[in-house]
């Protein structure tokens, strides 16, 4: 199981759960993405970063609300296919 980001984060880009992130796995690029991804293959799934999260965009990967699901998906295809999880994003 790994973390996903959602929602709230868009726009938000807080960066507290990158500091708290024990294995550096939650990325974006600054000034081009609108939220920030969690790396699934790398997310250890200790869940630092869901209560360092100030606008609750970040959920287990079975706690994500139905609403948001997609997500999951989004997350993962950052790490393959930036401009295509940048499309999801704000599409």
């Amino acid at each position: 199981m790994t973390y996903v980001i959602t929602t709230p984060c868009i726009d938000t880009t807080d960066q507290s759960c990158v500091d708290v992130c024990p294995v550096d796995c939650i990325h974006f690029e600054e000034g081009v993405d609108k939220i920030l991804y969690i790396n699934p293959d790398e997310c250890i799934d200790c869940g630092a970063c869901e209560p360092a999260c100030p606008v609750s965009a970040i959920f287990a990967e079975d706690d994500v609300p139905a609403d948001q699901t997609k997500f999951t998906e989004i997350n993962a295809l950052w790490f393959t296919d930036k401009d295509a999880a940048r499309a999801k994003v704000t599409a």
